[in-house]
């Protein structure tokens, strides 16, 4: 997908752990499954290849009793610096992280996630904004643990 600025939801934040440390919470399939979405959701996940041109196929478990099915593609990766997964069910949409270290301890990391259009971006951007937030939050919380 082509990068466009008004298709892109993003957020960044400082976290407290090395960059290797945010990357392993990516890289290992029963850290990933503590923090992936947002608050309240858990994870099934059916196949979690970590590597470039990997597949990604999850449920999504929510607080409603709802499942949601995720299929994702691995289309870069860096170690300690980088993840870049396409969704490729409908909502359609890359997340480029960016992890860069910040200071001796912490890690910034930048999230974007670029949708198909800017007109999906902003019809799920209240949605998405506030859930990816949440996914951070979690994300740090599994970091702390």
């Amino acid at each position: 997908m082509p990068h466009n600025p008004a298709a892109t939801l993003a957020t960044q934040r400082v976290l407290h752990a090395r960059p290797a440390q945010v990357f392993a919470a990516f890289q290992q399939p029963e850290l990933l499954a503590q923090w992936w979405g947002p608050a309240g959701f858990t994870n099934t996940f059916e196949q979690f290849d970590f590597v470039p041109g990997g597949r990604w196929v999850f449920v999504m478990h929510g607080p409603d009793g709802k499942n949601h099915h995720n299929e994702n593609v691995f289309r870069a990766i860096e170690p300690g610096a980088l993840v870049v997964i396409e969704h490729v069910l409908a909502p359609l949409f890359t997340l480029t992280v960016r992890l860069a270290p910040h200071g001796d301890q912490d890690t910034h990391l930048t999230w974007e996630q670029a949708f198909e259009s800017a007109e999906m971006a902003d019809k799920l951007r209240d949605f998405v904004t506030q859930a990816n937030e949440q996914n951070l939050d979690r994300l740090e919380a599994v970091l702390r643990g």
